[in-house]
């Protein structure tokens, strides 16, 4: 038993490993090691500039690491037959699952505390002594192990074991982790939710109901209300707005407005596949290029809006206008040069 939960272990870490070649390639660590460069530099500027009121900082000091308190998971490699399966072995489970909870508070614990010592020399910059700081990272520790205590306790109930809640926290653990190499590159086992959002109903209205664009109705309904698309752009168009604000450099601000906005084309491409499951799709009385032109279309929409955002946000911020119009000009570029590209290999790859 134990032996098939750790051989799923490695399977899913070799699809990780694998997928990770994808988004660690040689240009994005480039870019990765400049941009952390860059904070470096501005990070030790900072910290020979500190304003004269220390009072704001050392409140945000205080309570900002309170945001890394819930974050992590407890992996368990549990499936959906185990509970089953494994049903008669829950004794020697519950023992697996204690071993999971204190491997995992451990993991997580430290990355914690790793992350929070590069901000040691801010909290030394402001006065405090080492004695505190340590002090302060130790009870953080700490809550961090009653916090994983307690997603250890979501594993039972009154019963035993609560197969059906394991199951499904390990399922989105999985689906969180393979989301972001979605964002890279094509993922398998990735499965979408449903969830319509009725305040979004009006936009739908906005495509006429006739049989041109019947694929970008499908489209346009897909992308609002399957899976984590819609979110997904508000993210990464909140992520380009925090970068316009906060970086000083019109340059380094545009990149990684850029490098943004097309992993966002990239992933609105997927939307290519998102009616294969529905074979009715397949009686329609359109050709293919129906298909394609509604899902260009689509992305082409979204990619404007978001574009639209970002070009009147770094009209305001920005001194320098010329980069706003070449970010605008590499977006159009991927909208309307890389999205058909990558969509004529999507058909070939179907046919």
């Amino acid at each position: 038993m134990i032996e098939v939960l750790q051989k799923r272990k490695t399977t899913f870490r070799n699809q990780c490993l694998k997928y990770s070649r994808y988004v660690f390639n040689d240009h994005f660590v480039l870019f990765l090691l400049i941009f952390l460069g860059f904070l470096a530099v501005q990070y030790s500027q900072f910290l020979r500039s500190l304003p004269e009121d220390k009072s704001l900082l050392l409140l945000v000091l205080a309570l900002a690491p309170l945001l890394l308190l819930p974050v992590g998971s407890i992996a368990t490699y549990f499936e959906k037959p185990d509970m089953i399966f494994l049903l008669a072995k829950e004794e020697e489970l519950k023992g697996y699952l204690k071993q999971q909870t204190i491997r995992a508070t451990i993991f997580w614990g430290i990355l914690q505390t790793l992350v929070l010592v590069l901000f040691v020399p801010l909290a030394l910059a402001l006065g405090l002594s080492l004695i505190i700081v340590v002090v302060y990272l130790s009870i953080l520790f700490l809550l961090k192990v009653l916090v994983f205590q307690g997603k250890g306790k979501r594993f039972y109930n009154q019963a035993g074991l609560d197969w059906k809640r394991i199951v499904e926290l390990e399922n989105l653990r999985k689906q969180r982790i393979l989301r972001f190499f979605a964002l890279f590159t094509t993922v398998k086992g990735m499965t979408n939710s449903v969830k319509r959002r009725a305040y979004l109903d009006k936009l739908t209205s906005m495509v006429p109901k006739v049989s041109s664009k019947t694929w970008n109705n499908l489209y346009l309904r897909s992308y609002l209300r399957n899976g984590d698309l819609f979110s997904m752009s508000l993210r990464l168009l909140g992520l380009a707005i925090a970068v316009f604000v906060f970086i000083p450099q019109t340059l380094v601000a545009v990149a990684v407005a850029g490098l943004l906005n097309y992993l966002l084309v990239f992933q609105l491409l997927g939307l290519y596949k998102a009616f294969d499951y529905q074979y009715l799709t397949r009686l329609f009385p359109l050709e293919i290029s129906a298909k394609t032109r509604g899902l260009l279309q689509t992305v082409q929409s979204v990619t404007l809006f978001v574009v639209l955002v970002e070009g009147g946000m770094g009209l305001l911020v920005f001194e320098d206008k010329l980069l706003v119009l070449a970010l605008l000009a590499f977006t159009a570029l991927l909208a309307y040069g890389y999205a058909p590209f990558k969509v004529r290999r999507l058909v070939d790859e179907t046919l």
